[in-house]
């Protein structure tokens, strides 16, 4: 596994012992150092990577670990490192594509006590967090919640209540949102840079909640599809004046296949008139199943037709793991 010595939070922005009224170290000592590999001819290697790394958190003493489910989407390989410097390698249980969330089982017993699970609904902006890297206090980031919002990823992707913290982690993926009384808010999934007032540019983080992971908790835990699949295209797409612009097509998805391209202005779904990528999703979503047909109205070069993408479930064109 990689030196644990590349980075580190500057002293002066890591959270402070007396600052809080439960024990800062054990509450650290639960999210660990987490690195994956995945193999070459993985669907989402071209964009995501072979070698991705981050943090997980340790929620159960079984040695169940919540992390991001990008780090681990199609993992052949996953290592796990305590701040106490135990080594362990993870097997993959699975990946919620709707939240996000993924878990991880440690194979060996870990040497660190696990977090208990809190409730983010009552978290609010203004309220004093930290977001945790694996390796302890060197990790680890004092911070504030600056908004709860909904967030729409480029990936087809929506949080109905996403929770954004400032300063910004400098290796966020998977980090753990630790609360007032030590518990686990959330878990990492972005850096975004948010224009303030007067112009300044400042990163946030964004956080996925952790109650997202109970309705899907026990599917993941013996490895049965987390929920029924949605309707996936196969598209990465952005909002540009009141438009949901496509900026790329998945190799071999279904918006290839239909004839789909980069540019393409998606102006309709269903019977919904589209102007931003949460009304995108919803509309795509609330049509059924993934298999679904989707009818779309597309402008491409300032002629405007219709598009017929039959879905699919975007689960079908990843590697699952193998068991351990």
């Amino acid at each position: 596994m990689a030196d644990d010595d590349e980075w580190s939070v500057p002293p002066e922005a890591r959270p402070r012992p007396r600052d809080y009224t439960f024990d800062l170290d054990e509450a650290l000592a639960s999210v660990v150092a987490l690195e994956a590999e995945i193999p070459d001819t993985a669907f989402t290697a071209g964009m995501l990577g072979t070698e991705r790394a981050g943090s997980g958190v340790l929620i159960r003493d079984s040695g169940l670990i919540l992390t991001i489910g990008y780090l681990i989407t199609e993992a052949r390989e996953v290592t796990l490192r305590t701040a106490r410097g135990q080594i362990v390698d993870g097997h993959v249980l699975g990946v919620d594509q709707a939240s996000g969330l993924g878990l991880v089982q440690a194979l060996e017993t870990l040497d660190i006590p696990a977090i208990r699970l809190g409730d983010s609904r009552h978290a609010a902006p203004g309220d004093q967090v930290i977001v945790a890297g694996g390796s302890g206090r060197r990790r680890a980031l004092a911070a504030q919640i600056v908004a709860r919002q909904e967030f729409a990823g480029y990936w087809e992707y929506l949080i109905e209540e996403s929770i954004f913290t400032s300063p910004a982690h400098p290796n966020w993926g998977g980090t753990g949102l630790i609360g007032s009384e030590g518990e686990l808010l959330g878990i990492g999934s972005l850096q975004l840079q948010h224009q303030a007032r007067g112009g300044e540019v400042r990163p946030l983080n964004m956080i996925v909640p952790v109650e997202l992971l109970t309705p899907v908790f026990d599917n993941l835990v013996a490895g049965r599809p987390a929920r029924q699949p949605r309707p996936w295209l196969g598209v990465f797409a952005q909002e540009h004046d009141q438009s949901v612009v496509i900026l790329d097509i998945a190799q071999h998805g279904p918006a290839k296949r239909a004839g789909l391209k980069r540019g393409d202005i998606v102006k309709k779904a269903g019977e919904m008139e589209i102007t931003n990528l949460a009304d995108f999703y919803r509309s795509l979503w609330a049509l059924g199943p993934a298999g679904v047909t989707v009818d779309l109205k597309i402008e491409r070069d300032g002629d405007a037709f219709d598009l017929r993408v039959k879905s699919a479930d975007r689960q079908s064109y990843l590697k699952t793991p193998k068991p351990h």
